[in-house]
């Protein structure tokens, strides 16, 4: 069984605050988001609906993606967010089906 892991971005909103981050379970993260459980700036800041991520099969390569897409211009987010998800749609019922 290959094991999978991922680089998200939340928003508070179309165009509004982002978050980028890197786990391994992108379900029950989005989920920790979403309900609070998370302290720290997703939650101060509601930081909640996923509208972009990516796959891998290597952590370190996560790791490395996570950091590159954090050190881009905030337009450039934007961007690689709408290329894929134009209306900013949360794509959290998308993953949560069973």
């Amino acid at each position: 069984m290959t094991n999978h892991y991922y680089v998200y971005v939340l928003s508070s909103g179309r165009n509004g605050t982002l978050y980028i981050g890197v786990t391994g379970d992108l379900v029950r993260r989005v989920f920790e988001h979403k309900e609070g459980t998370v302290r720290g700036f997703t939650k101060t800041h509601k930081v909640n609906h996923l509208v972009y991520f990516e796959q891998f099969d290597n952590p370190a390569n996560a790791i490395s993606r996570e950091k590159t897409m954090k050190g881009w211009p905030r337009q450039w987010k934007i961007n690689k967010i709408e290329e894929s998800n134009p209306m900013w749609r949360d794509l959290y019922e998308e993953i949560a089906r069973p």
